[in-house]
């Protein structure tokens, strides 16, 4: 088994549209790179905001594929109704040279089921060929995957290496003093831009996957470097983190919701990213209520980071 990748700022990267709604690939690897070369430590595709429910299976191995030849380490998402198409996705992610898999629960179908859950879970982590895997634990699933079935998936699966969690404060702490923290073998990721301090700082978190640091790759960074430093007992970057994120709260909230991808995509528009435009489903927009109070909170975090920290 490789080293894992789980480590850092990883940013989840949603799939630009062409103007007749199809994937824009060649758009998805450029900022695949960008985000690398800005120090990112990988990126994932295809999770919730790669907008995997949307996209054919066809399509989502593309991206993985696309990604991994233009030598960017990607984290697939294996999110499917079907324990056989997640099977495929982590088979596939295996084959075309991906560096990890984001392990998404059953969905739909026997959702709630214990058993159910341990059986898909086992299915893609077989499949993985062992790739080095998170289970994302997310209340939106419909599933919480708890201490007990983890360590039975861990004692089969050496490649599970670690937990993303999706939930808020008291799920993230569960997750550090019943999973991750007896084992340093073990990582557990922030999987929600709301809990970065709470993650690293109270839960011994050691990476986070992350949506708007799509749209401030820099800032988000920085974030999670003070994060590590306040971690490791250093006061000034404790005092610093929690100001910046208290900062960055409003554009990080919109994780939580319904509308991320369409939110994190305009941040990406106001950047002057014009092929985030564009959804899959023309249906699928911002009011322009929820346009202009984005737009408020961009300007508004810019000008303070700019005066905090200079240009």
């Amino acid at each position: 088994m490789t080293a894992s990748v789980f480590k850092g700022c990883i940013p989840a990267l949603m799939t630009p549209c062409n103007p007749d709604r199809t994937p824009n690939f060649d758009a998805l690897v450029r900022k695949g790179r960008e985000l690398i070369d800005l120090g990112m430590s990988a990126v994932v595709y295809c999770g919730s905001m790669g907008d995997w429910p949307l996209l054919t299976d066809a399509e989502r191995q593309e991206g993985v594929k696309r990604l991994a030849e233009a030598g960017i380490p990607v984290v697939v998402g294996t999110g499917a109704v079907n324990t056989k198409t997640a099977a495929a996705h982590a088979a596939h992610a295996a084959a075309v040279g991906a560096v990890g898999l984001m392990v998404i629960p059953r969905v739909l179908s026997r959702g709630t089921s214990v058993s159910a859950q341990k059986h898909h879970f086992s299915a893609v982590l077989e499949a993985a060929n062992g790739l080095p895997s998170v289970i994302y634990n997310s209340p939106y699933y419909g599933f919480a995957t708890r201490a007990d079935l983890f360590f039975e998936l861990r004692a089969q699966y050496s490649n599970l290496v670690g937990f993303k969690e999706f939930g808020g404060k008291a799920d993230m702490t569960y997750a550090a003093e019943h999973i991750t923290s007896g084992d340093d073998s073990l990582t557990l990721m922030v999987g929600v831009d709301t809990g970065v301090y709470h993650g690293f700082v109270n839960c011994g978190a050691g990476g986070a996957i992350t949506g708007v640091g799509n749209a401030l790759p820099k800032e988000v960074l920085h974030l999670i470097e003070l994060c590590e430093k306040a971690a490791a007992g250093d006061a000034t970057a404790r005092a610093e983190a929690r100001e910046l994120e208290e900062a960055l709260m409003v554009l990080s909230t919109y994780d939580e919701g319904a509308d991320l991808v369409l939110h994190y995509k305009y941040l990406m528009v106001l950047n002057g990213e014009r092929e985030y435009e564009l959804h899959f489903n023309e249906t699928d927009e911002l009011s322009a209520s929820q346009q202009r109070q984005i737009e408020n909170q961009y300007n508004l975090f810019k000008t303070w980071y700019r005066n905090r920290y200079g240009a």
